[in-house]
Formats: C-alpha cells, structure tokens, sequence
C-alpha cells in the first residue's frame, strides 16, 4: 500500500469520525474506541497492500478478523471491531467498488445476563431508608424512582422540578442522545415524592442558592451526584442485610424491568420506558426471567434440585 493509500484510508477515518461525533452525536468514548478499531483497521490494510478503499475485498474484512482473534481479543471486542468497521465503510460505501462486508458476520459473543434483586430484597433496601430525617426522605424518594420508573442513574440525578407531572403522574426524562421519553410513576414513586419535596428538600435547600431547578440535592443543598448516590446506596445496602457489590443504581433498573416482564408487561412497553433503541437490548431481560424462574423450580418444587437434595441428605442420617 503506497504511502498516499493510506493517508486515503486515514483521512476517510477522520472523516468518518468528525461525521460520528457531529451528525450522529456519539458519546466521546464510542468514538474514542471507533478511533482504537479503525486505526488497527487501517494497519492491517498497509500489511495487506490494499492500494486504496476501492480495492477493498471481503477477504481483508474477513483476515482483519482472523487477526483480532489471533491477537487474543474477546469475542465482545472482535464483535465491536467489526460493527466500527461496517460503520466506516458504510460512510464511504461510494468510494468501495463493491460490498465488502458481503458475507461477514460478527462473532458470536455471549451476553452476560444484568444482575438483578429479588422483590424481597428491594423491598429491604426501600425499608433501609430512614424516613424520618431529610436525607432518608431523599434516598427513600430516590431508590422509589429509579425502581419505579427504571431510570439511568444519570437521569435521575438530572431530573429537574419541571420534569415532575404530579397530576398525571408521568416523569419526562432526558436521556441518551438528548433523547426525551415521559415514563409512568407508580404511587408508592410519588407518595415519597411529595414527602421529600414538601419536607426534605426545603431543609436541605436552605436559601436555595446552590440547589437550583434539581428534583434531588445534597446534604449540602446542591445537586445530588452519581458518586454520592452509589455511596448512599452501597450504605443502604449493608443496612437492608444486602452484600454491597450486589447493588448499583443499574441493579435497580434492572430490578425494574425484570419485574415487570415477570408481571406480564409488553417488551416494546418495557423497552419505551427504558430508553433502549434497539429490541435486543431490552430482550436480554426475557433471559434473566427465564433464569429467575428456573432457580425458583429449583428451590421451591417437589422435584426442584434443592428439594430432592434436601431429602437425601435426610435419608442419609
């Protein structure tokens, strides 16, 4: 590959990501990994004497991922590799002689399944809120919300005033990609709502010089923060008898659409609520129900694995 080639393929890159960053608004550290992948993209290109994108073949596609496996990367980031380079070369498909991509597939990665919280258990971390002081009133209302509603932790600590529809009991979230969505709260959500917003905010505001417009403030009046709400609820968590590293503001959410996809809700309805773009971000919820109710047959039915080793130790004595 001459040396004019590759200054082709790298300005088609930089190309690609001003248009990223600009037109499609991904967030700093997508394109900070596009950037990581393209870069070892082109590489492979000038070890494979590819003279420019126009001649461009499915086998250096296809021998860019065999190099990725080969280098001893994780399924996860040879799959994320590959979608940065379809991407690229669907931005500069008019410069390609033909589809590249034809033929090539992803690897095959195994999704973790999110780690979720029994009812049981959020109902203990809920009943750890002291709700008889300002701050407990803010956790009570905060952990209300976020179960209620399934909101990012990012989105709940950004929630204005303005954003509360008491009468209509809907909440409008921002979220990613300034992207707005109006999610149901349930009455226990504002039942500690109006708690917290008639009693413990106004003692935590003060002269409500430092809390401005936010529905949720730190003991020193200012907005709440992701940090200070992980502290909280890792605190909150050994109260309610709950392990620590099992709980973060995404078990919540979680928690939230695990439950309700248990109580029988719609999956497109789930997937409004949540934010997620794409179908198969909120099917992975479908898994952990799955999963949730093997352990139950498990643990609770006659012929359940747990039960019949119970009795065979009583046989055993």
């Amino acid at each position: 590959m001459a040396p004019e080639s590759r200054t082709q393929v790298d300005a088609a890159v930089d190309g690609f990501l001003a248009h990223a960053a600009v037109e499609r608004g991904l967030a700093p550290r997508t394109l900070e990994a596009y950037g990581r992948d393209l870069a070892r993209f082109s590489e492979h290109l000038v070890r494979a004497g590819v003279a420019g994108l126009a001649d461009l073949r499915r086998e250096h596609v296809t021998g860019f991922a065999r190099s990725l496996e080969s280098r001893g990367l994780a399924p996860r980031s040879r799959a994320r590799a590959l979608v940065a380079v379809r991407r690229f070369l669907g931005h500069c498909a008019a410069s390609l002689s033909g589809d590249p991509l034809d033929g090539v597939s992803a690897p095959r990665r195994d999704l973790p399944l999110p780690r979720v919280l029994r009812p049981d258990e959020t109902e203990a971390l809920l009943a750890a809120c002291e709700t008889d002081t300002p701050l407990g009133q803010r956790d009570r209302a905060m952990l209300e919300v976020l179960y209620g509603a399934g909101l990012r932790v990012s989105e709940l600590v950004s929630l204005p005033l303005s954003a509360l529809n008491r009468r209509a009991g809907l909440v409008r979230v921002l979220g990613k990609g300034g992207k707005e969505r109006l999610v149901p709260l349930g009455e226990p959500a504002l039942a500690a709502l109006d708690v917290w917003l008639a009693q413990g905010r106004p003692a935590l505001a003060g002269d409500g010089s430092r809390a401005g417009d936010s529905v949720f403030l730190s003991k020193r009046g200012a907005s709440m923060t992701r940090q200070n709400f992980f502290v909280r609820l890792r605190g909150l968590a050994r109260a309610a008898g709950i392990p620590s590293e099992r709980v973060s503001p995404h078990v919540l959410r979680h928690a939230f659409a695990t439950d309700l996809l248990e109580g029988g809700a719609d999956l497109r309805a789930v997937q409004a609520m949540l934010g997620h773009a794409d179908l198969a971000t909120t099917q992975i919820y479908t898994h952990v129900s799955r999963a949730r109710l093997r352990d139950t047959v498990e643990s609770r039915h006659p012929r359940g694995a747990a039960r019949r080793a119970g009795r065979g130790k009583s046989a055993g004595r």
